[in-house]
């Protein structure tokens, strides 16, 4: 599952990055750091997966690896779909 969530991020961080080398606009870098933010969701889960950097007790409540998935989380989602819904806007207008 993890693998099949990884492939997906990764294709949507470098659409997103194509997308910031062809229009250059704040939109689309929201977009990217959006994906790059999702990128570090599936670094954290893989991190927990294989036990690495225990200290920072990924995947237990009120630890500092679980503020940083969540942040992650919910910062990602946000910006990417802020980013993703201003260029459509902007297509359509321009």
């Amino acid at each position: 599952m993890l693998i099949a969530v990884g492939v997906l991020v990764a294709a949507t961080f470098a659409a997103s990055a194509i997308a910031v080398a062809r229009e250059r606009t704040w939109w689309s870098l929201l977009q990217l750091l959006g994906a790059g933010l999702l990128a570090a969701v599936v670094l954290v889960h893989a991190a927990e997966t294989f036990e690495l950097l225990p200290s920072m007790g990924w995947g237990k409540h009120d630890t500092i690896g679980h503020y940083i998935d969540l942040a992650s989380a919910l910062g990602g989602s946000i910006l990417l779909a802020i980013g993703y819904i201003g260029r459509r806007i902007r297509a359509k207008r321009s």
